[in-house]
């Protein structure tokens, strides 16, 4: 079974290839969702897999590809989430 989490990404995130790079690694992780970028800066990461991989791309989350500078990774479980068939970056 499933299990949906989502990470509220803060720092440098936007314009650095951030949503690309989490798409990369979340399908290595067979991990499907979104990364979208938010108006305040930040990019919202909705995640669902098995809890071991979801727990990989979010310590993944704090890196980020080599331009981003992550300050913070909000994390929240999203409970009776629709669990998408493939990871977009909208």
């Amino acid at each position: 079974m499933s299990h949906c989490q989502r990470a509220l990404v803060s720092g440098k995130v936007q314009g650095v290839g951030y949503r690309r790079a989490t798409q990369k690694q979340a399908i290595a992780e067979q991990v499907t969702g979104h990364a979208r970028n938010l108006p305040d800066g930040r990019v919202d990461v909705l995640m669902c897999g098995e809890p071991d991989a979801l727990e990989r791309l979010a310590e993944w989350l704090w890196k980020g590809p080599a331009q981003a500078r992550v300050t913070q990774v909000e994390m929240s479980t999203v409970a009776g989430c629709q669990v998408p068939s493939r990871f977009s970056t909208e």
